[in-house]
């Protein structure tokens, strides 16, 4: 697959209905790509792809590495991924996740309606992250499992950030706006980022702009085809903001 090219496996939409329980094999997954995002088999955890490798980030803060190895079959409901290759990078700071998708936008102006794929580098301190620990029953939307979320705070953490920017007329496809996962240098912790920081000494933002995007659709799946589908703009913004 070409550099920059974003594959996507099923919408946001289908996960906040609670389709879910279905989805393809982790192999088929990073096939696409080396650098993604995405969730579990019934909500379990947080995936993150970083350099071609797999990790599940689980509800009790543990880390789960190599799956690409040890379980290739691994069901995942949604992703993101692509062969990443920055086309500019930054030693950026910033005092908040907000400002952090300010110094984005500086580094690739006029993207408003494109993906973008970045990645950040660094220590970054106030750390907050958050995990879905999975569905008690089969189709359980995403906006309860969120309720049940657990969030754990960090002073210092250096580690990783992988992120896409999906823009604003996809939303209920993907996030509209950035969607960040984050993992420790030692691959111990990590989640889904909700807030965080960087010191004056600055941490290497990378991105890149995608022109391109490929949705596969799950196939013969009952979870899916029974799905009631729609835009939940504030249950999106719950749950993934």
């Amino acid at each position: 697959m070409p550099s920059n090219n974003l594959y996507q496996y099923s919408v946001l939409s289908a996960l906040m209905s609670g389709a879910a329980s279905s989805g393809a094999p982790l192999s088929h997954i990073l096939s696409h790509g080396t650098h993604g995002l995405g969730t579990f088999q019934s909500l379990q955890g947080e995936l993150i792809i970083l350099d071609g490798s797999a990790y599940q980030i689980k509800s009790d803060g543990s880390v789960t590495p190599d799956l690409e190895k040890d379980d290739p079959d691994r069901i995942i409901p949604f992703a993101m991924v692509t062969p990443f290759e920055p086309t500019t990078t930054s030693t950026v700071s910033f005092g908040s996740k907000q400002e952090l998708s300010e110094k984005i936008s500086a580094l690739l102006p006029r993207t408003a309606n494109h993906f973008l794929a970045f990645r950040v580098d660094g220590v970054f301190e106030g750390v907050s992250v958050r995990t879905v620990g999975g569905q008690i029953s089969r189709h359980e939307g995403l906006v309860n499992v969120g309720k049940r979320q657990t969030t754990k705070t960090f002073p210092s953490i250096r580690g990783t950030i992988v992120g896409f920017r999906s823009p604003a007329w996809f939303q209920g496809i993907s996030v509209a706006g950035d969607h960040m996962h984050l993992i420790s240098e030692d691959r111990k912790v990590g989640g889904h980022l909700q807030d965080l920081r960087a010191g004056m000494e600055g941490v290497r933002l990378s991105a890149a702009t995608i022109h391109r995007f490929d949705l596969e659709l799950p196939e013969e799946d009952d979870d899916f085809r029974d799905a009631q589908l729609g835009v939940d703009d504030e249950g999106i913004r719950a749950v993934e903001g």
